[in-house]
């Protein structure tokens, strides 16, 4: 049975654009590897830390949302805890509400992002 999880995990600050993306790509190509199907990926940027993790007071934020079997858990965390790059992650299995509140949450943020759009179209028409 497919459940649906959400990790979170918190890249060391030190580096650049290009290799944030591939150490974010390294672990969805990780994903998809273990055939687990990608609902929603957000990178939440640059971040101070509530408290310094490895001597860094700051970090890149990124989640994923997914649905997979069980099994796909223990691998991805280990090959997290194996990287360097990383600084934290947690990974937490989504029940009923927290699936229907994400897609509400996403739902809402489509809704304004189009009208915030059609408001931008209609001030350079005028």
């Amino acid at each position: 049975m497919t459940n649906q999880y959400e990790t979170v995990f918190i890249l060391t600050p030190v580096l650049s654009e290009a290799q944030m993306k591939e150490a974010v790509q390294k672990f969805k190509d990780l994903l998809k590897g273990q055939n687990a199907e990608l609902v929603h990926e957000e990178h939440w940027g640059l971040k101070k830390l509530a408290y310094p993790i490895q001597k860094k007071s700051t970090g890149f934020y990124h989640l994923f949302e997914y649905k997979a079997e069980g099994d796909i858990i223990e691998p991805l965390e280990t090959e997290m805890k194996r990287d360097e790059r990383m600084l934290r992650f947690l990974t937490v299995k989504l029940d009923k509400h927290a699936i229907e509140y994400n897609e509400k949450k996403r739902r809402k943020a489509k809704e304004k992002a189009e009208s915030t759009g059609h408001e931008q179209q209609e001030t350079q028409n005028n």
